[in-house]
C-alpha cells in the first residue's frame, strides 16, 4: 500500500522547486493535493502535470501573508477534499542585504511571508486536525535559521522563528495526536539558487563537508518521511538535510 494513501496534503509554495518535488513525492505515494500558490497560474500547470487533470492535484492561490484569504482558500480546501490531513509550510521569499543596507521593508516583507504566513496558515489548518485528532505538520526551515547566515539577516530570522514555532505547536497539539517537525534545508540546487555567483556557491560548497549541492527530492525524501507513519513517534525535531553543513 502507498504510504499516504487516502490522505489530503496542503504544501505552500508548490508551484516549483522544493514544493513541487515535494508534491510530486506525495502524489506519487497516493495523496491528494491541494497545491497554494502567489503564482496560481504555475500551481496549476504543475497540478495538471501532476495528476493529468484528474483532479487529484488542485491548484489554488494563496498569499500566505494575507490571514483573511487564508481562511477563504482552506475553507475551499476542505469543501473539495473533505480534510487536510498533510500540511507543509514551504512558502517562502529572500530580499538579501546586509543588515546595514537592509529598508524595513525588506524585512517586514520576510518576516511576513516566512515565518507569520506559516502562523496563519497552521492556525487555519489545525482546527481540522484537532477534530480529527491526527495530522502532519511539516514546517520548512532553514540551516541559516541555525547558524545565521550574512546578508541574510531577515531570512535567517524567519526561520528562527519558524524553528520555535515548530517546537511551541508541536508540545501544544501533542495530545490531539498532531505531530509537527522541521526540515531545515542547506545549500540546495533550486531555481533561488541558481542565480548565487561562483564565488558564493563555492563558498556554499566549501562549508559542506559531503562536498556538492543538495537536491529538491533529498528534501522530498524527509517531508515524505515525517507525514508518514513511519515517523509516527517523531515531533518537535529538526532534521538538516544539509550534507553535513551543521553538526
Amino acid at each position: 500500500m502507498a504510504k499516504l494513501e487516502g490522505k489530503v496534503a496542503l504544501i505552500t509554495g508548490g508551484a516549483r522547486g522544493i514544493g513541487k518535488t515535494i508534491a510530486e513525492y506525495y502524489h506519487r505515494e497516493g495523496a491528494k493535493i491541494a497545491l497554494c500558490d502567489v503564482d496560481v497560474d504555475s500551481a496549476r500547470v504543475t497540478a495538471d502535470e501532476l495528476s493529468g487533470g484528474d483532479g487529484s492535484v488542485r491548484a489554488y492561490s494563496m498569499n500566505v501573508a494575507d490571514e483573511a484569504q487564508v481562511a477563504v482558500t482552506i475553507g475551499t480546501v476542505m469543501k473539495d477534499f473533505g480534510a487536510i490531513d498533510i500540511l507543509v509550510n514551504n512558502a517562502g521569499i529572500t530580499r538579501d542585504k546586509i543588515v546595514m543596507r537592509m529598508k524595513k521593508e525588506d524585512w517586514h516583507a520576510v518576516i511576513e511571508v516566512n515565518l507569520t504566513g506559516t502562523f496563519f496558515v497552521s492556525k487555519a489548518v489545525v482546527r481540522g486536525m484537532m477534530k480529527a485528532r491526527s495530522g502532519r505538520i511539516i514546517n520548512i526551515a532553514s540551516v541559516v535559521g541555525v547558524v545565521g547566515n550574512p546578508g541574510q539577516a531577515n531570512y535567517s530570522a524567519s526561520k528562527a522563528g519558524i524553528i520555535g514555532l515548530t517546537k511551541t505547536m508541536a508540545k501544544e497539539f501533542a495530545l490531539r495526536n498532531i505531530n509537527v517537525n522541521a526540515i531545515a534545508p542547506g545549500y540546495i540546487a533550486t531555481e533561488m539558487t541558481v542565480h548565487l555567483s561562483e564565488d558564493a556557491k563555492k563558498a556554499f560548497l566549501a562549508s559542506v563537508p559531503l562536498n556538492r549541492p543538495g537536491s529538491p527530492e533529498d528534501v522530498a525524501k524527509t517531508a515524505l518521511f515525517l507525514a508518514s507513519d513511519d515517523a509516527s513517534y517523531i515531533t518537535g525535531q529538526v532534521v538538516c538535510v544539509d550534507g553535513g553543513m551543521v553538526m
